[in-house]
This record gives structure tokens, sequence and C-alpha cells, in this order.
């Protein structure tokens, strides 16, 4: 009797056992809010990071991309954040964007708030908006920002510094 109810409920797990599990999605974007800086940092107390800002509009934001993305290859241990700084309507195309360059492994936020002076601010006083903006951020948190397309020699020599021990 008992080895027929366990085959029952072996017959019926395996039955519903594809309805049960599902994949979970390589990343998800979330949403950035005026505090987000802080958790990003809170998370990497005494390690070295970069965040990328970047946006779908952006031609020189691709660029960055490919170089990023080879340096995670490279550097499996680099710790990148990228942040689009676009609208939260936009995250299923910022994911797949991601994904379409290698970066589906990469922590990923998008402007959540229309006020994105606040956003900005939140992130550097001083930047006005401009794409692409980078930011390497050593172990003790001090930053370098750069605007415009990255130096890939530059780039390389830096996460090599930092990463390469």
């Amino acid at each position: 009797m008992s080895l027929r109810i366990n085959g029952w409920l072996l017959v019926c797990s395996l039955i519903f056992l594809p309805f049960t599990i599902k994949a979970a999605p390589a990343f998800v974007t979330k949403p950035f809010y005026a505090s987000s800086m802080q958790e990003i940092f809170a998370l990497r107390q005494g390690k070295p990071f970069i965040v990328g800002l970047w946006s779908l509009s952006c031609s020189h934001c691709r660029d960055d991309l490919i170089l990023l993305a080879s340096l995670s290859q490279q550097y499996p241990q680099l710790d990148l954040v990228l942040i689009a700084t676009d609208t939260l309507d936009d995250a299923d195309t910022v994911q797949t964007t991601l994904a379409t360059y290698k970066l589906n492994k990469t922590e990923s936020w998008v402007f959540a708030d229309d006020f994105t002076e606040q956003l900005r601010y939140s992130i550097d006083r001083r930047w006005q908006g401009e794409l692409p903006r980078t930011y390497f951020y050593d172990a003790s948190h001090q930053a370098r920002a750069i605007s415009g397309k990255l130096d890939a020699a530059q780039t390389r020599n830096w996460v090599h510094a930092q990463y390469a021990r």
C-alpha cells in the first residue's frame, strides 16, 4: 500500500514539477531613487568599483558598454554598476540592451523619478547630466569622474591596478 502511494506521489510530482520551477532572470534592473547611491556605497565598503551612467539614446554610451563588457569578461571580479538615465518605462529595453552587450550579470538601475536633477545631485552635485559619465571609485571610495567616451587604455589600466592582485 505505501509503495503504491509513494509511486503515485512520484508521478504527481513529475507531472506538476515543470509548473513549479521557474528560471530566475539573469538580473533585474532596479529603480534608482535619490537614496540609491547610499545603498550602492553601503554594499561596497572597502572595495573598488565603477559606476557607469548611460542612456539608450546615447551612441557614445554604447561604445563604453562594449569596453566595460570586455573588461567584465577579462576581470570577472570587476564590480560594475550601470545606471540608465532613461525612465522606468524603459526598464525592459535597458535589460535587453545590457544582455546584447553580455552585461546581463551586471548590477543595473534605471532612473525612477521625473525630477532627474535630484537624482543627478544624489550621484554628484557637479554633474549636469552629460553622458556617458563614469565614476572610478577606489577602495577608499575616492572617485575619479569622466564625462564623455572612455579612453580604453586608461580604463584598462585602472581596472588592472584595482583587480589584478
